[in-house]
């Protein structure tokens, strides 16, 4: 068995998972209740320890800070008054923690105010009035924490590559998923909102602004088995198309998401390049087919000791005016422009259609080149080319159809219509 990434099977544990989230519905609703708004409710989410998930600390009484010990199996309180309380996790009853919980919070020195019922749930039952039985599994529990502990791993680095606006690495009690957000800067339509038992002006403040967003969901919501998925809203034109990797992922109608098995992963033979793998190829569809400015978003992923290197106003000019050279490869059919850089190369490639036109298929510049102009100085280079030999450009690659958008100087050599 992979450690850090454990068998997961969702259908048996599903009635442990369900009371689980109802917890931590119970645990986030008091949180929400004391901490005051922050952009698409981060001011209410969970963060993964080494040990649960945990609160961060909820400004009631001296100081109210709540943690899932997913390890020892109880849920822990501990306050500004250095007071700790804690209850054990096991089977009962959601009006059963419902009591132990507000007894933590009220002996705490908090006040345990808050919405008393669930939200994102079908058939929402008031907590206090839920008096289902319910097991733990304690073996299960352990080994969700697990996964949330590596996929929270793989999330935070590949949050590194990104200088725009990005959400913490937390987990979302209201649909229980670990995720991850990345923000384009502008500001998107109205969401039509309409999530079951959760209020629609929440709903459309979360998504009041463009976003490419990814995570991970134990089982349900749609699903009958552990998943991470990724989505964005809104969804530019050729999003459910795009190809993405690795080959298990797909495109799920009826979620209108991609989907990545979680099994895929935990099978693969590098779960944790598999899931970055995920991670890069939906948000690039994203970026690209939504024309964000990757240019001015991105970064190289951040290293250990290392700082990144600065990217100010006059640093784009110095990486995109230097001695190399935009080096061109032509055969009779296909072709394809480079750029190397520190021993690191950036390609386009293009195929001819007919002696008149040029259709560039494909960009492809790594990690360490982005931020640098490097993609816009290729297409750059074959629109010179073709204004010298009187040719035309079809930019099918939606990078480079990004960069055709940019500059409407280059419209001379598009096909006319």
């Amino acid at each position: 068995m992979n450690n850090k990434w454990p068998s997961l099977d969702y259908l048996s544990w599903r009635d442990t998972c369900s009371a689980l989230h109802l917890y931590l519905q119970i645990a986030g609703k008091y949180r929400l209740a004391h901490t005051p708004w922050l952009n698409h409710s981060w001011n209410a989410t969970f963060y993964v320890t080494p040990r649960g998930l945990a609160s961060s600390p909820v400004p009631d009484g001296p100081g109210v800070e709540i943690l899932f010990d997913l390890r020892e199996h109880r849920v822990v309180g501990s306050c500004g008054n250095a007071n700790t309380l804690s209850f054990d996790l096991g089977p009962m009853t959601v009006a059963a923690f419902h009591a132990r919980f507000m007894q933590l919070i009220s002996e705490l020195g908090g006040t345990p105010n808050f919405h008393g019922q669930p939200n994102e749930v079908p058939y929402p039952v008031p907590f206090t009035e839920d008096d289902r039985d319910r097991p733990y599994d304690r073996d299960a529990v352990a080994r969700y924490h697990q996964v949330l502990v590596s996929a929270d791993r793989v999330f935070n680095r590949f949050r590194t590559s990104f200088m725009g606006k990005s959400s913490p690495v937390h987990l979302f009690w209201g649909a229980m998923d670990l995720a991850v957000t990345r923000f384009s800067g502008r500001r998107a339509p109205l969401h039509p909102a309409g999530i079951p038992s959760l209020p629609d002006n929440v709903a459309q403040e979360a998504y009041d602004r463009e976003v490419s967003s990814a995570g991970f969901w134990p089982g349900g919501n749609g699903i009958d088995y552990p998943a991470f998925y990724a989505y964005a809203y809104p969804a530019p034109p050729g999003y459910r198309a795009a190809a993405v990797r690795p080959d298990a992922a797909f495109f799920h109608d009826t979620l209108s998401e991609f989907i990545l098995p979680y099994d895929a992963l935990h099978s693969s033979a590098d779960p944790d390049a598999a899931l970055m793998d995920f991670l890069i190829s939906t948000y690039e569809a994203a970026a690209d087919l939504g024309n964000w400015d990757r240019d001015l978003l991105e970064c190289d992923h951040g290293h250990p000791r290392r700082v990144r290197a600065p990217d100010a106003a006059s640093a784009p000019d110095v990486a995109t005016h230097g001695d190399e050279q935009v080096e061109r490869e032509d055969g009779p059919s296909k072709g394809r422009y480079k750029l190397v850089i520190n021993s690191i190369e950036a390609e386009m490639t293009y195929s001819r259609a007919g002696e008149r036109l040029l259709i560039i298929d494909h960009t492809e510049v790594p990690a360490a080149l982005r931020g640098r102009k490097v993609g816009e100085r290729l297409v750059r280079q074959a629109v010179d080319d073709a204004r010298k030999v009187g040719i035309s450009i079809m930019p099918l690659c939606p990078f480079a159809k990004a960069q055709f958008d940019r500059h409407p100087e280059w419209h001379d050599v598009l096909p006319r219509t």
